[in-house]
């Protein structure tokens, strides 16, 4: 497990507001020197806790408006090769191994609901996929953040996070 100091925390938060930040700019920001986030950004990136910096695209905005999440249960033993298969379907965005009913949850995408069918039935067609339940998703109230968290570091470290 990889621990993060107030200063990781502080850097983590800036570049998830503003990931096109350069690293001289960070320093800037930070009040330390540049090789200095360059050092934590590199350690971070080892560390698999800074996994780079994709874009955050709008899928609604690119046609795929709508989201479903499916609860699939597989046969056992065969999870390795049923999420292969499933990472061959490009509107399967995440696929986790889950407890409880079911072996994985997966989110989807699709253009419209005879699309999401197209979709489901790709998903079912899979070998080793047993049975499924889709959900449609209606909104996203609280999307994916890492944010509370951090502050959360850098607080507990008596730092101030950087404001919003």
């Amino acid at each position: 497990m990889t621990e993060l100091d107030a200063l990781d925390a502080r850097l983590l938060l800036l570049l998830s507001d503003e990931p096109r930040l350069g690293v001289l700019e960070c320093s800037r920001r930070l009040g330390v020197a540049r090789g200095t986030v360059q050092a934590r950004m590199d350690r971070l990136e080892r560390r698999g806790v800074l996994g780079g910096f994709p874009p955050e695209v709008d899928l609604a905005a690119i046609g795929y408006g709508l989201t479903a999440f499916a609860v699939l249960e597989i046969a056992q033993g065969r999870r390795v090769e049923v999420a292969a298969r499933l990472a061959a379907i490009d509107e399967v965005c995440e696929v986790h191994a889950t407890t409880g009913e079911g072996d994985l949850l997966v989110r989807m995408v699709a253009r419209s609901n005879a699309d999401l069918q197209r979709v489901i039935d790709e998903v079912v067609d899979v070998r080793w996929v047993r049975r499924t339940s889709t959900s449609i998703a209606l909104s996203t109230p609280v999307p994916p953040r890492v944010r509370p968290l951090l502050e959360r570091v850098a607080t507990d470290a008596g730092t101030d996070p950087i404001p919003r």
